[in-house]
């Protein structure tokens, strides 16, 4: 679709065009990416080798303990990966009021008892096995390098980890691999991860078998015992990928694709499908109504997301009837365009991040998200390899009466999921990788941007500078102060209680965006990177 090219909001960042594109929240990733496919590596290389190298560069969003997704185009047709973990053998309702007491509606928030079996490597292993063309050992060494080495850490990076040193300093490993001079490093100080560096040559050695059954498993599940957790050596060797089929919906002539549950991205889908019964491309793109609208679909979404999305095997309803168009036109009339709502779920008829993008002159592209949930996870970091590891387990429930009953923790159940990639289609054919971490802002991001960029024609860059909104509950909405001030007055008038952040690093999460052109090999790609990250898109 033709785009507009001006710049209308501030931002040091143009639109990159080129053949092979990679984006991500670090330059450092970026160039492990750029170096794979320099080698005759494809997309899906590069996207590895840049997620191995995220490990080490934004340890505040991810790290080789985290869970991963994915959604590629092969150059014929559309992939979905599921590498998250499941919950250990030994959770149930009772382990938890046992260790917590009968009132903790869910596993704790950190610490060990947070860890389900981490799934990013697993990923690694099965996109390389599945697509990749160079050796798996070859997509580990960039990131080793930089682990071995080190890296001068960036600003963005360097307040997160600053802020999360009162609370994680206590959690077992967490100081002696985060805090080697008994605090957070400095921007620009060098900080390195030998440890990590062990990890990741082992890894790459090993074609993944060293962090499920052999040396780094057996220290995980020595590290899980020592602190008292339930991790096992057979929860990890259990592990198993699985490809899904990517669920999508029709938005203004284009099929947006997310991973299914139990991930959130639904809730995207879901949103669009209800800002289509409104022409908002006839508002101005900043403007009160289309804010307004874009928030109430979002609520709206949320609503039943929080109701019924769990581990598919326990939802009551099916994704096909939660994105139903007569269901969501019929939640689309709930919205009134004079005043903000608290809405409850409906009823379907009958039943802390990082996100990179890589594309190839061949067509490949790769939208791909791994995370360690709520910046840095557990806290918890297995010292000898350092891995540090995620805390999805606070996803679950622990409460048979909570508000998803279907979310219930169980042995080897995976638990709800925020980290979700997506991926945009026409006609059958590529069109965008992209995603936008941040937990719940994810599928809010997602809605945003797509508004930005299929009802208004702002380019990616553009639609990734553009000021952000931030629904929390209730009728409680963040927005970054950069939203323009009348935007900011209409809302509240509105009844949304608005509150203006200037926080251009934290709450409003962070795209990666690959705009196919036309032919991959002839016209190349234009790519994006958010402002908001440390990062950039490079390519030739």
């Amino acid at each position: 679709m033709p785009f507009q090219y001006q710049q209308p909001y501030a931002s040091a960042r143009l639109p990159l065009f080129a053949r092979n594109v990679v984006a991500t929240s670090h330059p450092l990733a970026v160039q492990a990416g750029l170096r794979m496919l320099w080698q005759g590596g494809n997309a899906v290389d590069a996207a590895v080798a840049a997620a191995a190298a995220m490990t080490v560069c934004e340890p505040t969003g991810n790290g080789l303990g985290s869970d991963a997704f994915c959604i590629l185009w092969d150059g014929q047709s559309l992939h979905g990966l599921n590498a998250s973990g499941r919950a250990p053998q030994a959770w149930t309702p009772d382990y938890f009021h046992r260790k917590y007491g009968e009132g903790a509606p869910t596993p704790p928030r950190r610490g060990i008892d947070a860890v389900t079996v981490p799934g990013a490597v697993s990923a690694w292993v099965a996109l390389s096995e599945r697509f990749g063309k160079l050796p798996f050992a070859d997509l580990m060494a960039p990131a080793a390098e930089i682990a071995e080495r080190g890296y001068a850490v960036p600003v963005v990076v360097q307040g997160k980890w600053a802020a999360a040193v009162p609370e994680l300093q206590a959690q077992p490993g967490f100081a002696q691999s985060f805090l080697p001079r008994g605090r957070a490093p400095h921007v620009g100080e060098l900080f390195t991860f030998p440890a990590a560096a062990r990890a990741l040559r082992a890894i790459g050695a090993t074609r993944g078998e060293a962090f499920y059954t052999g040396e780094i498993a057996q220290a995980l599940a020595r590290f899980s015992a020592q602190h008292g957790g339930a991790l096992t050596l057979a929860d990890l060797a259990a592990h198993r990928v699985e490809w899904v089929t990517p669920i999508a919906r029709n938005y203004r002539g284009f099929a947006v694709h997310e991973i299914p549950p139990s991930g959130q991205g639904i809730a995207a889908l879901m949103a669009l499908g209800i800002l289509e019964q409104f022409d908002l491309a006839s508002l101005p793109v900043d403007g009160t109504q289309a804010q307004h609208l874009q928030i109430e679909a979002m609520k709206l979404a949320f609503a039943d997301v929080y109701r019924y999305v769990a581990d598919p095997s326990s939802m009551e309803v099916t994704p096909a009837q939660m994105l139903d168009g007569a269901y969501l036109a019929a939640r689309a009339k709930l919205i009134d365009m004079h005043r903000a709502q608290d809405f409850g779920a409906g009823r379907p008829a009958g039943g802390g991040t990082i996100y990179l993008t890589a594309a190839d002159e061949d067509g490949m592209m790769v939208s791909f998200i791994q995370s360690n949930y709520q910046g840095f996870g557990s806290g918890c970091v297995e010292p000898d390899f350092g891995i540090s590891l995620q805390n999805r387990g606070f996803g679950f429930s622990t409460d048979l009466r909570g508000a998803n009953p279907a979310n219930l923790v169980a042995p080897g159940k995976r638990p709800f999921h925020t980290i979700i990639p997506a991926f945009v289609t026409q006609d059958g054919q590529p069109v965008m990788s992209f995603g936008v971490m941040g937990a719940n802002m994810q599928p809010q991001g997602h809605v945003q941007t797509l508004v930005r960029m299929l009802d208004h024609g702002q380019n990616p860059q553009a639609a990734c500078d553009a000021p952000r909104w931030r629904f929390n509950q209730g009728l409680s909405v963040n927005a970054e102060a950069s939203m323009p001030l009348a935007t900011q007055q209409g809302l509240a008038a509105l009844g949304h209680d608005l509150t203006v952040i200037d926080d251009p690093y934290g709450e409003f999460g962070a795209g990666q965006f690959i705009w196919r052109l036309g032919d991959a090999r002839t016209q190349g790609y234009v790519a994006a990177s958010d402002p908001r990250r440390d990062g950039q898109a490079a390519g030739f």
